[in-house]
């Protein structure tokens, strides 16, 4: 029997499960679009089967539907799911960053005959939308499953089942305690980010020398300020409780830091310091996560006609692609500085290995 999939918001995530599940034997998936216009760039990606502008189209018939709509959007499709008739026995589940809201959403409403499954792929991207949509976007990430206790085995099995076209790694946990952990390893960077960014354009308003010596480490630790500002704003109100605890327990580790400061305490400093190292050492390198990894190579370019060119015309010619260049600095008394972006660490590899055997200064 061919198993029916509808995807409800066929962006970077919702494609990109499309992706992994097209052509697979006995699969079938529709993508639910909200405007024509969006449902014409789905169609010329490729990524689903078939595209409709019907909700009640794409849901009548799912054996497995995913809700890969916003945060804030979870509820109200819950809400009109739950009142139509679905087929019996369809799996519905989420994909988004916080479980507990929706869990709870999912438990109060009656739906016929139909078995919800939180999820979320821990995984992302720089860049957005259908047209970032890939296969491999998954590989080798965390796939958070919450089940709620009633659900029937046999349902997570399907749904298990089906992600392991992903490649991703399953794990279950309970939506509060998700919330918690993705709270602390990834909402709590976005705010300090941003805060921290924030803080540095307020001194900038003085004295914009803050922001030409902000460059470099400055610029790629804080990166993440530059998120969807509307996707964030739904996020962090969503898992408010969560988030408020944290900050509560950020502002006391930056008080403790204040007080070695005014004591002039060097031992608590450097141990404060020892300790950060030790647990960041052991933490996963190979694995993706919540924060998008970055692969970046930084080359000294002298300024020369056909330079920039040549360089990657050689990363061409030997097969590796590179996601984004950009010149960084280029001036008649000194060189340039060339940074170069790779979508993985095998790509990075392959670049510094060549680069620096062509006789490249290259450093990351």
């Amino acid at each position: 029997m061919t198993m029916q999939i509808s995807i409800f918001g066929v962006g970077l995530i919702g494609g990109s499960l499309a992706l992994n599940f097209k052509g697979k034997p006995g699969i079938t998936v529709t993508g639910y679009a909200h405007t024509q216009e969006y449902a014409d760039q789905v169609i010329a990606k490729g990524v689903v089967d078939k595209v409709t502008l019907s909700v009640e189209e794409a849901a009548q018939n799912a054996d497995v539907i995913f809700l890969c709509v916003p945060v804030g959007s979870l509820e109200m499709y819950m809400k009109r799911l739950s009142e139509m008739r679905l087929k019996p026995g369809c799996i519905i589940t989420d994909v988004g960053s916080t479980k507990a809201s929706i869990a709870e959403c999912a438990s109060q409403l009656a739906l016929k005959d139909a078995h919800f499954i939180g999820g979320h792929p821990m995984a992302g991207s720089e860049r957005s939308g259908v047209g970032a949509a890939s296969t491999v976007l998954f590989e080798n990430a965390y796939y958070v499953l919450t089940p709620p206790d009633d659900v029937p085995q046999e349902k997570l099995d399907v749904l298990v089942e089906l992600l392991s076209y992903t490649r991703a790694h399953i794990v279950k946990v309970e939506p509060r305690l998700h919330d918690e952990i993705v709270g602390a390893i990834s909402h709590l960077p976005h705010v300090i980010a941003v805060a921290l960014v924030n803080q540095i354009s307020s001194y900038n308003d003085d004295n914009p020398l803050y922001r030409t010596l902000a460059a470099g480490g400055f610029r790629d630790i804080t990166r993440i300020a530059s998120s969807d500002p509307v996707v964030w704003r739904d996020i962090l109100l969503n898992n408010r409780r969560v988030m408020l605890t944290l900050l509560q327990d950020w502002n006391e580790g930056i008080r403790r830091f204040m007080e070695m400061l005014e004591s002039k305490d060097g031992a608590a400093i450097e141990e404060a310091f020892r300790m950060a190292g030790e647990f960041r050492s052991v933490l996963p390198e190979r694995r993706k996560g919540m924060i998008v990894s970055q692969f970046d190579l930084y080359l000294d370019v002298p300024d020369h006609p056909g330079i920039i060119g040549r360089i990657a015309t050689e990363l061409g010619t030997n097969s590796i692609n590179l996601s984004n260049m950009q010149i960084i600095e280029s001036r008649e008394d000194v060189p340039g500085v060339m940074r170069l972006s790779f979508r993985n660490e095998i790509e990075q590899e392959r670049a510094k290995e060549l680069l620096l055997s062509q006789g490249h200064s290259v450093y990351q």
